[in-house]
């Protein structure tokens, strides 16, 4: 059982996977600290100095933060861009070079060389 998990753990998909998840959650701490500490404050000022994150509506005893949930709207939207952005870049990369023509058959060679030959014996005469 512990070769079945070590040949698991090393194939080449769940490391990649292990990777991908530890610098989705770095990006995703970046991308926060950017909408909370940058564009947040700035949308806050554009609106009068008002912090997005404190606005609430009470419902009875209830707190219906959604301030806080315009932040996370922001957060997923800026992140789809990047990830836009990132998606796309790869594609442009992956991009097959367009292939040459392939070259034409023989008989295509001959007959045009013939073609050629006899212009050439007609502008002679």
């Amino acid at each position: 059982m512990w070769k079945e998990f070590r040949d698991f753990i090393a194939r080449g998909n769940v490391v990649d996977l292990a990777v991908a998840v530890i610098l989705g959650t770095a990006f995703g701490a970046i991308v926060t600290s950017l909408v909370d500490d940058i564009i947040m404050p700035l949308i806050g000022i554009l609106l009068g100095g008002v912090d997005l994150t404190e606005l609430m509506v009470r419902v009875g005893s209830a707190e219906v933060m959604y301030g806080r949930f315009i932040q996370a709207l922001v957060n997923f939207l800026v992140i789809a861009f990047a990830i836009f952005l990132i998606v796309r870049a790869v594609n442009k990369l992956r991009k097959p070079a367009p292939e040459a023509p392939p070259a034409p058959p023989e008989d295509v060679v001959l007959l045009t060389e013939i073609r050629d030959l006899l212009k050439a014996r007609v502008q002679r005469i």
